[in-house]
C-alpha cells in the first residue's frame, strides 16, 4: 500500500473506543487506558499550589476574559490529562509482544494521523509493536474544546486585537499559545509529568501487569521534533538502567531548546514564543532561585531535572550533556531534512554531535524533491504521491534499519 493509501485508510480507521482495530491481515491497533500519578506537580496541584505567578506584560486594557475561562483551568484538575487511552500497533494474533518500541509526537499536536503510516512501517520492517504515548496536554490528553475550530478561530481573532503585533496566531496553535503566554512553566511541568507516566508506564509493564506487552520486553525510542526532547531526557537519566539497551532514533527533533524556531500557525504563535523564551532559557536560574518547587524538582537528585536544564540552553551544562551523549552514542541514530526551519539540520548535529564534533551519533541529513515543512514532511497529496513515497521509505527505511 502507498504512502497516501495507507495515511488515508488509517486516518479513517483510528478511534479510541475500540479495544481492537484490524488494520490488515498483519497488524491491528488495540487500545489501552492509563491514568497519570504525577497530577499533583502541575500548577494547582498539592505538591505545586502555583503560588509563585509569572505573568509576561500585558495590555492596559487586559482583562480576564473567554480565553482564561475556555483555556487556563487549574492545569491539576483537567481530566483528560489524567486518564486516558493510548494505541499500540501490534501483530494480528499475538497477545503479548516482547518487543516495544515506545513513539513521542510533536508540539501541539491533537491527532495521531501522520504518525500511523509511520508506526505501521516502523512495526512491519523490525517485527515489534509500537506504543503511541501522547505527551501530557497533547493528543487525547487535552480537552476536545481545544480542538473546536469555531471557539478557536474566535478565541484567534480575539489575541491578534489584543497583540496586533502577533504573528502566527491561528485556531490551529491558539489554545497551546495561550496557554505557554500565561504560564510558561508549563512547559516544563508538563514535560516533567510526561516523563514520570513514561517511566510508571515502563515499570508497570517490567512488574508483569501489562495485557499486551511481556515483563521482559526490550524497549527502544522514536521520536519526532518536540517528543525528541522528552526521549533525550528519558534516555540520559537512564532510570535504574532500564533503557542501557535502548536503541533511539529521531526524525526532525534533537536540538536543544533554545536552538528551535517554533513560531508557525501550527505550533506557536511569536508572542508565546517570546513567553516561553523568556522564562525557560533567559531568566531559569533566577526562577528557580525564586520558586521553591520548580528549584526542588530542577535539582539532585532528581537528575532528569538537571537533564531537563541541560536540553533547555545550548551554553547550559554543556560539558555534562556532551558528555551524555557520548556515552550513549551507539544507541542513538538522527534523520534531519534540510529545508527544516523549525529544527534546523544544523542545529541538531551542534547538539548530537557537540561544539567540536567529536561526538560520533550518525546523524543523515536528507532533503525530498518536493515543497515540504517540518510540521508536514510527507504531504498527503495525489500529484506528488509517488515521490513523496519513494521519500517515505527511503527515510523509514534507515529509521526501521537502526531500531532492529
Amino acid at each position: 500500500m502507498e504512502y497516501i493509501d495507507l495515511f488515508n485508510h488509517l486516518k479513517a480507521i483510528e478511534n479510541y473506543d475500540d479495544d481492537e482495530i484490524e488494520i490488515d491481515d498483519k497488524h491491528v491497533i488495540r487500545n489501552f487506558d492509563f491514568k497519570s500519578q504525577y497530577q499533583s506537580i502541575l500548577p494547582g496541584g498539592k505538591n505545586n499550589p502555583d503560588n509563585y505567578e509569572y505573568m509576561p506584560t500585558l495590555t492596559d486594557d487586559y482583562e480576564p476574559d473567554v480565553i482564561q475561562q475556555m483555556l487556563n483551568k487549574t492545569d491539576a484538575e483537567i481530566p483528560e490529562n489524567i486518564n486516558f487511552r493510548y494505541h499500540m500497533i501490534m501483530p494480528k494474533g499475538q497477545s503479548q509482544t516482547d518487543k516495544i518500541i515506545m513513539m513521542f509526537h510533536g508540539f501541539n499536536e491533537k491527532h495521531w494521523a501522520k504518525y500511523f503510516p509511520w508506526a505501521k512501517y516502523i512495526a512491519e520492517k523490525t517485527g515489534k509493536s509500537i506504543v503511541f504515548f501522547p505527551i501530557a496536554f497533547h493528543m487525547n490528553r487535552a480537552p476536545a474544546a481545544w480542538s473546536t475550530s469555531r471557539e478557536m478561530f474566535c478565541i484567534s481573532e480575539q489575541r491578534k486585537r489584543r497583540h496586533p503585533d502577533i504573528i502566527n496566531s491561528s485556531l490551529s496553535n491558539v489554545a497551546i499559545s495561550t496557554r505557554l503566554h500565561n504560564k510558561p512553566q508549563r512547559f516544563i511541568w508538563s514535560g516533567l509529568q510526561t516523563y514520570y507516566d513514561v517511566i510508571d508506564f515502563v515499570e508497570y509493564f517490567k512488574a508483569g501487569k501489562h495485557p499486551a506487552i511481556s515483563s521482559d520486553a526490550s524497549i527502544d525510542f522514536f521520536s519526532y521534533s518536540i517528543g525528541t526532547f522528552l526521549g533525550e531526557v528519558v534516555m540520559m537519566t537512564n532510570k535504574n538502567g532500564y533503557f542501557s539497551n535502548s536503541k533511539y532514533a529521531t526524525f526532525c527533533g534533537g536540538a536543544v531548546f533554545n536552538r528551535l524556531f517554533p513560531v508557525s500557525k501550527y505550533i506557536l504563535d511569536s508572542e508565546a514564543n517570546v513567553s516561553l523564551y523568556s522564562f525557560v532559557v533567559e531568566h531559569i536560574e533566577s526562577h528557580i532561585k525564586r520558586d521553591k518547587v520548580l528549584e526542588h524538582h530542577l535539582n539532585l537528585p532528581f537528575e532528569e531535572g538537571i537533564n531537563f536544564r541541560a536540553m533547555l540552553n545550548y551554553k547550559t551544562f554543556k560539558p555534562y550533556r556532551e558528555d551524555k551523549f557520548r556515552k550513549m552514542s551507539d544507541q542513538y541514530y538522527a534523520v534531519v531534512l534540510s529545508q527544516d526551519e523549525v529544527v534546523p539540520a544544523y542545529e541538531v548535529i551542534n547538539t548530537l554531535q557537540g561544539s567540536k564534533r567529536d561526538i560520533p551519533i550518525k546523524v543523515d541529513v536528507l532533503d525530498y524533491p518536493y515543497k515540504y515543512r517540518h510540521e508536514d514532511p510527507f504531504p498527503a497529496v495525489e500529484k506528488i504521491a509517488d515521490e513523496v513515497d519513494r521519500q517515505f521509505r527511503l527515510t523509514f527505511d534507515k529509521i526501521s534499519d537502526f531500531l532492529q
